[in-house]
């Protein structure tokens, strides 16, 4: 909501997107210093950053880099993507030289449940409707290359197997940039000898899958080409890796990712720069947009806001010990993110009754607050929270959150950015900036190389989930002593979980200890360079719920939007 004069907007998020006057993709690149002729346009307001120009920023020193991340979500919402773009907005306000770097929202949870990814009320991104759909094509592209090398392993084993690829440890599956759970497991080739070998196939959602964790995690054109060609798609019968390069794959893949690769520039509802680029899930993957679109912002502004997905024990502890470590990044500061209506539901009270005042609620779901800022403290870099505050939150509420907070040594700002604009994120980006000069950072990932895959698995689970350990059967075990053995041993590890909660039970709330992780299935990623490792009942292909928002989204014959949000 906004209040104008007396009265209140309670627009939706798109009807306030569509009022937004935009400037030209030009004059937001000039904010940045970047040239009309190293803007490629896609329309006036959309446009990639060509990557000879971002190669000729190399030299320029960094600016600081600030995640945002959130506690564990709930249906009340958080509010994390909408509150970067309300600091990055702030920032800008207040005299600070910054760029907001997202990911790229994935058309799953645009049809199913969660909706898009482009912020909300009046702290967004615009054109909301092109960045939640189809944006500038770059999943499509990523899934083009996925499904390419997909072809060509099948097309490898009907043509005479020169690589002797064992039909039956083939990894490598399909993809489809949409929840369709009838798509996880399936037999494909079926129908004859034309049609080729009948093998157990199945689809995961393109931005679970490894190419686009390596789009996301490549340095530039050459490190895109090196890590698909480090993809390992199977094996022999003798247990040899068959990869990307030796199907001759690699490069007809790069040549689909040609434009892809560029990051693409949009703006906020007040004009400021915004990079989005990449859009991989945190529960299934590592969570993060692309090292590309970081690195350009770093080297364009002084500051630079990003956020890794859902909440820190997935998308931060993914950010630190996976982006930061593979790309040397060192971050300046975090912002954990809360609402007093989720921490309430951490505390045992139902959706229905949220706008009830309850402070003894609020402090019971204050333990999910409070380990993950233990969490966050433990990788060296200092932390401020934002309470994305509602109309229904009591001033008692308020105080005793900013109480507990003070009590274990945290600034607490209360935003109102998703009424006020980058003006109600002032204060919380005071707060960083202050936190910022004082309080440097000493960035350290949670391990180190050098420790055992399985001891990394186990170290997250006892150290970021309050797990007691980690359980698996014997063929997951013997595929981790498999890997370890065969020199992988040394990649960090990809958490793949329910976003719920830091167990694996999405419904147990709040801060559990002492719970078990089991471990399903241990995947590796050659090209991303790190192990997927899944845990309980979590899928690499999403399904549709009940009542999909695909229901309500339609278009009117002038081509405008609605249902979108």
């Amino acid at each position: 909501m906004k209040k104008t004069g007396d009265a209140i907007d309670v627009a939706s998020d798109l009807a306030i997107a569509s009022r937004a006057k935009l400037l030209p993709i030009e004059n937001v690149g000039a904010k940045l210093g970047i040239a009309e002729r190293d803007l490629y346009r896609y329309g006036p307001h959309k446009a990639k950053i060509s990557l000879p120009f971002l190669n000729s920023l190399r030299d320029r020193p960094d600016g600081k880099l600030i995640l945002v991340t959130a506690i564990t979500p709930t249906p009340a919402g958080e509010g994390k993507t909408t509150t970067s773009i309300g600091l990055a907005d702030a920032m800008n306000r207040i005299g600070r030289k910054t760029v907001v770097c997202l990911r790229e929202p994935s058309l799953g949870p645009c049809f199913g449940v969660k909706g898009g990814a482009a912020g909300g009320g009046y702290a967004q991104v615009v054109p909301m409707e092109d960045i939640n759909l189809h944006f500038t094509g770059d999943i499509h592209a990523i899934g083009t290359a996925n499904n390419l090398l997909a072809a060509m392993i099948d097309n490898h084993v009907y043509w005479s197997n020169g690589l002797n690829l064992d039909p039956r440890r083939i990894f490598w599956r399909r993809v489809v940039d949409l929840n369709d759970r009838a798509l996880r497991s399936l037999v494909c080739s079926l129908g004859g000898v034309a049609n080729g070998f009948p093998r157990e196939d199945g689809f995961d959602i393109t931005v679970a899958s490894e190419v686009m964790a390596v789009f996301c995690l490549a340095e530039d054109m050459a490190d895109l080409k090196r890590r698909l060609g480090n993809i390992i798609v199977g094996q022999t019968r003798d247990r040899k890796n068959i990869t990307a390069r030796d199907l001759k794959a690699d490069g007809a893949m790069a040549a689909l990712l040609k434009d892809a690769i560029q990051p693409n520039l949009v703006q906020t509802l007040e004009g400021n720069p915004a990079i989005i680029h990449g859009g991989p899930f945190a529960n299934i993957a590592h969570g993060c947009n692309s090292v590309i679109a970081t690195r350009a912002g770093l080297k364009l502004a002084d500051y630079v806001v990003t956020e890794a997905g859902f909440g820190a024990d997935l998308g931060a502890v993914k950010f630190f010990d996976i982006k930061c470590r593979k790309a040397g990044l060192t971050p300046a500061a975090a912002v954990l993110v809360a609402t007093i209506r989720a921490l309430k539901m951490h505390g045992g009270v139902e959706k229905a009754d949220l706008a009830k005042e309850n402070v003894e609620a609020l402090e019971k779901g204050f333990e999910n607050f409070a380990r993950h800022a233990e969490n966050l403290k433990s990788f060296g870099v200092p932390v401020v929270a934002a309470l994305n505050v509602f109309a229904s939150d009591s001033g008692a509420e308020i105080d005793t959150l900013r109480q507990r907070c003070a009590e274990i040594g945290m600034p607490l700002a209360v935003c109102s950015h998703w009424r006020d604009g980058g003006a109600g994120a002032e204060a919380l980006a005071r707060e960083v900036l202050a936190m910022i000069e004082t309080t440097p950072a000493d960035f350290r990932p949670l391990y180190p190389d050098s420790m055992p895959l399985w001891h990394k698995v186990r170290t997250i689970a006892q150290r970021m989930f309050g797990a007691q350990g980690i359980i698996a059967d014997k063929k997951v075990r013997d595929r981790f002593k498999e890997l370890q053995e065969e020199g992988f041993g040394h990649f960090p590890v990809c958490i793949a979980k329910t976003q719920y909660s830091f167990s694996t039970d999405p419904n147990l709330k709040g801060a559990p200890s002492n719970h078990v992780v089991p471990i399903r299935e241990v995947r590796l990623a050659g090209g991303a360079e790190f192990v997927v490792v899944l845990c309980g009942e979590i899928m690499t292909m999403p399904g549709l719920p009940r009542e999909p928002a695909a229901h309500n989204i339609s278009v009117d014959d002038e081509g405008r939007i609605s249902g979108l949000f």
